[in-house]
């Protein structure tokens, strides 16, 4: 992009510190979603939902991603995580928490970054870059956790599983066009996971074994989102929408995890009270000596095992557990 910088070349030589994997398979990695995948936007928020942990390093050759709150100038080139631990696509998701950043304004937030670099770099040569960059959306958890599942919410009330799955991915559609009308091209989509196997949900629920009640309750949103998907495909010229069957993987994960590594599948790592599930990961407290057996680090939340071990098939799987294309194929693309 003549003698200015270009989005994904700030300079900085990926791999070398900051957790980057070779090559730049893709400009740039924009994120979007919940605490699943929030490294820091909640921190200044007052909240009581926060995901400051360090972010996993990128199979993409990307370093690693800066939050939103923290992302400032050259920073931003190679993207910008915007995800929010506790926010939902409905407003009102994640109330409970006070502070948290919903969907429609983490890509108002997107926005912002994107009229920055467009000032900086001109707008033909920032559409060109952000049509070749990834946008990782992962979202939903907590329209069921923070919302439908909460006694203080009436949402159940007025929702049966299937009504409520057809709103979120309404929503979902609206929100992941405007994202498509702002240049995105390639998406990347995760499901839900096996919700009714969290330690909360156990504690919550007293049970020793997966609640089938609640993993029957978000199925719906997952077979929605990938009717969705095709509807998006064929419908907006030149996107490509990929899903990752998180649901699959951890039904897969959670039948055969002993061959997996895996000792531990019904507690926190680091959690308090039944299941390790009662009360999540307080700051300072001493998490379980062997987390690397551990599916899930806390109430809510996978270990650093599993999410690297979901990326790789996430990456390089076939359409089992991604489809049409995993995350390899679409970036080459």
């Amino acid at each position: 992009m003549n003698d200015k910088v270009a989005l994904g070349q700030d300079g900085d030589p990926v791999g070398s510190t900051q957790g980057g994997g070779g090559r730049e398979m893709v400009p740039a990695l924009f994120i979007f979603g919940d605490s699943l995948i929030d490294n820091g936007n909640n921190n200044n928020l007052p909240s009581f939902a926060k995901a400051n942990y360090y972010p996993y390093a990128e199979l993409l050759g990307l370093p690693l991603i800066p939050a939103y709150s923290e992302a400032s100038g050259a920073q931003v080139l190679h993207g910008v995580n915007y995800a929010s631990a506790a926010a939902g696509i409905l407003d009102i998701t994640g109330r409970n928490f006070v502070g948290r950043i919903p969907f429609d304004q983490q890509i108002r937030n997107f926005q912002n970054t994107l009229d920055q670099v467009t000032d900086n770099l001109g707008a033909s040569d920032v559409s060109n870059a952000i049509a070749r960059c990834i946008f990782f959306v992962g979202m939903g958890s907590n329209d069921y956790l923070n919302n439908y599942l909460m006694p203080n919410y009436n949402t159940k009330n007025q929702y049966n599983a299937q009504q409520y799955a057809d709103l979120l991915v309404s929503e979902y559609s609206r929100q992941l066009t405007t994202l498509y009308n702002l240049g995105a091209r390639k998406f990347v989509l995760a499901g839900l996971g096996r919700m009714g196997c969290i330690p909360r949900i156990l504690a919550q629920y007293q049970m020793d074994r997966c609640s089938e009640e609640v993993n029957q309750l978000v199925m719906p949103f997952n077979a929605n989102v990938k009717t969705m998907i095709n509807n998006l495909n064929a419908n907006l010229p030149g996107a490509r929408f990929t899903f990752i069957d998180i649901a699959r993987m951890f039904e897969d994960l959670l039948t055969n995890y002993r061959s997996y590594g895996f000792s531990v599948i019904d507690r926190g790592c680091c959690g308090i009270g039944r299941n390790g599930g009662q009360i999540t990961c307080l700051p300072f407290q001493t998490p379980c000596a062997n987390r690397e057996q551990y599916v899930f680090w806390d109430a809510f939340h996978p270990t650093e095992a599993v999410n690297i071990m979901f990326g790789r098939k996430a990456f390089y799987g076939d359409q089992s557990v991604v489809y049409p294309m995993n995350i390899q194929q679409l970036a080459s693309l």
